[in-house]
């Protein structure tokens, strides 16, 4: 068996750090107003959940 070759690190943490930075978008949005920014603050914190259960979906197939 051959070892894999070792992934660049943008290919490891690229998606990690977006979820971080839609995550801290939708904290700062939550803090702003009311309104349509409440909305904004519900999708973007929901973004960590639902790649979670992705995931963890995909796994289990």
């Amino acid at each position: 068996m051959k070892p894999r070759a070792p992934l660049p690190l943008l290919a490891i943490f690229a998606v990690p750090a977006a979820i971080a930075l839609v995550t801290t978008a939708g904290l700062v949005t939550a803090l702003l107003d009311d309104g349509v920014e409440d909305a904004v603050s519900w999708v973007a914190l929901s973004v960590p959940v639902v790649s979670a259960v992705w995931c963890w979906r995909k796994r289990e197939r």
